[in-house]
């Protein structure tokens, strides 16, 4: 049944967290911390990787693409949850939230392209590796990664016309912090079902087809590292996989069970919780995963931070 259209929304409410008055402020500030964590995790990621000469290979040239991302993500995402939480709710014109529809499924589009040529770059490394340097140089990386971006585009530019194109009429609040495909779409006046076939359509297209990358890669890495004799060679060369299969797993574990599940099971506050983790957390974690597990990235954070007290000490 078509919904009131008498009205046509020109702007719209994200109500946020309003059900939870009380926790506001803990929530606003433990979103900022997240954010401040994230900037510095992932900028800083971006500078070691350029300053530090050890770390200019291709692995490392993709890993800085993905703290770009990561960076980008975040930031269009929680200064807006940050003024809503202030507010108690926040007013955002058509405009601004199509624009912010846009730009966030650049970043998730992109990235789940990136890990996928992650993925391949990986594979390359370790299956074929005295052709490394020839099969991953300088000219396929920057191919490779502006591949990932204008897919990202594409796909950005094809669910922001498919979801804006609709006509939003009489109720404009949005039930979530930022403007989603979900709370949008139940906002819509007429019947979303052949929109929502394209955008599901090509959702899954690219959440599945570059989980096949990956998991095509990952099972030629396996019997890579299978023909190594040794178990000690074994567990050192697949260590080399370990962070990106962490960030893999973590990044699209949340995207298939926030938009590849059955929608009758779905409720507003599950769906808030999930997309508060890969919104976020991931953004914040990568940084870390990649840190915390990768003896390069400590060594160059130790001979950085050694430089920087050494130029203050003079």
């Amino acid at each position: 049944m078509a919904k009131n259209n008498l009205t046509t929304v020109t702007e719209f409410i994200l109500m946020g967290f309003t059900d939870y008055p009380k926790l506001e402020i803990p929530l606003f500030v433990m979103f900022l911390s997240f954010y401040l964590v994230t900037l510095l995790g992932n900028v800083g990621m971006i500078i070691l990787i350029q300053v530090d000469v050890q770390l200019h290979t291709p692995m490392y040239f993709f890993l800085s693409h993905l703290s770009l991302l990561d960076a980008c993500y975040i930031s269009v995402i929680i200064p807006q949850i940050l003024v809503t939480l202030a507010k108690g709710k926040m007013v955002i014109s058509y405009g601004q939230c199509a624009a912010q529809f846009f730009f966030f499924t650049i970043c998730a589009a992109t990235e789940c392209f990136l890990l996928a040529v992650m993925a391949y770059d990986r594979y390359v490394a370790i299956s074929k590796p005295l052709l490394y340097t020839v099969a991953i140089n300088p000219r396929i990386c920057w191919s490779l990664v502006v591949v990932a971006y204008v897919c990202g585009m594409l796909g950005a530019i094809l669910r922001t016309t498919c979801t804006f194109t609709l006509p939003f009429c009489d109720n404009n609040q949005i039930n979530f912090f930022f403007c989603d495909l979900p709370p949008l779409l139940k906002l819509a006046c007429i019947d979303t079902t052949s929109t929502e076939i394209v955008i599901v359509f090509f959702g899954n297209f690219v959440i599945l087809a570059n989980a096949l990358v990956i998991l095509i890669s990952y099972l030629l890495i396996i019997k890579a590292i299978w023909r190594v004799k040794s178990s000690g060679g074994r567990t050192k060369t697949f260590s080399t996989c370990a962070s990106h299969l962490t960030a893999v797993a973590l990044f699209f574990g949340t995207l298939i069970f926030m938009y590849l599940r059955s929608g009758s099971g779905k409720s507003p506050e599950e769906d808030k919780v999930v997309s508060v983790f890969y919104t976020v957390f991931i953004p914040m974690l990568n940084p870390l995963i990649y840190s915390l597990r990768n003896k390069d990235v400590k060594v160059a954070f130790r001979k950085v931070t050694g430089r920087f007290q050494g130029s203050r000490s003079m």
